[in-house]
């Protein structure tokens, strides 16, 4: 396996893999791997001749009173955990070769960065949709790799992907979960004992939820009260937004029809956590 740091080595060696017609699949991380991480590298792993995962804490994503110097690195572990599964290159850029002095290139997706997490972390896409373009024009990828549980972020990367006409191809793998339905993420290990019992209250609100669907619920205001009920059960934790959307344009929906995102976030003590469920035009088979 490859590791490579510098901007213009990781291009120089995507274009020798394109004259050698030969696909490239990229899974853009910000490190601290886990299971997640490593599904969508094993499907980049099946379906691309060269796997390229980037690992890059990215400044721009993260507020004023964010957690980006506590966000957890550990690249040797990353290394290996990259390596289990086959990957040809680890691509770690510095902050100060992605961004330049005199940096001032912004790329914004408008609309579809409103609500949910666009609305409780003003900028946050602009920084997703910024650093995730150079990635793109950095390594050329054919196909790229995003995981549902970040489900806004993966339908807003698709919008930019094709009003940009960047031609690749975008790649949205199911959600990893923990044995108690807990979805994996970087940040889980910064939950004490305590917010680690609490934090499962996410994903099993949404199965109550999607039983409501199933059964003939229509109302999103009683699906999400449902919800905000039940989270608000467990002591750590503190609501940031419930939604129900429609989930292809993330629009607020009046009538729960076709096919539909519900979205939580929440805060774990000083954790935020995210998750959610798609429930199909056909209720019946989800």
């Amino acid at each position: 396996m490859k590791i490579i740091k510098s901007v213009r080595e990781m291009a120089a060696f995507s274009r020798d893999v394109r004259r050698r017609n030969r696909t490239i699949g990229l899974v853009p991380t910000m490190g601290y791997l886990h299971e997640g991480h490593l599904s969508l590298m094993k499907a980049a792993r099946r379906q691309t001749d060269v796997v390229v995962v980037s690992i890059f804490v990215n400044p721009l994503q993260f507020g004023p009173h964010e957690d980006f110097r506590q966000y957890p690195r550990d690249f040797r572990r990353d290394r290996a955990m990259a390596q289990s599964v086959g990957v040809d290159v680890v691509f770690c850029p510095s902050q100060k070769d992605m961004y330049p002095d005199g940096y001032r290139t912004f790329v914004t997706v408008d609309k579809l960065t409103d609500g949910l997490c666009g609305a409780s972390r003003p900028g946050h896409f602009k920084g997703v949709t910024t650093v995730v373009a150079k990635f793109f024009g950095i390594v050329k990828p054919d196909k790229a790799y995003f995981g549902q549980k970040d489900a806004q972020q993966a339908i807003v990367i698709k919008r930019m992907t094709e009003n940009l006409n960047m031609g690749i191809d975008i790649r949205v793998m199911p959600i990893i979960r923990e044995k108690d339905g807990l979805a994996m993420s970087s940040r889980n290990v910064r939950l004490s004992a305590a917010e680690r019992r609490d934090a499962p209250i996410l994903y099993q609100s949404l199965v109550k939820a999607r039983r409501m669907v199933k059964g003939g619920e229509t109302d999103p205001s009683k699906v999400i009260r449902r919800i905000c009920f039940l989270i608000e059960g467990k002591r750590s934790a503190r609501i940031d937004y419930v939604a129900v959307v429609d989930a292809r344009d993330l629009s607020p929906l009046r009538s729960i029809d076709e096919a539909v995102l519900i979205a939580v976030a929440a805060y774990f003590g000083k954790t935020r956590l995210i998750d959610n469920i798609v429930i199909r035009e056909d209720k019946r088979h989800n």
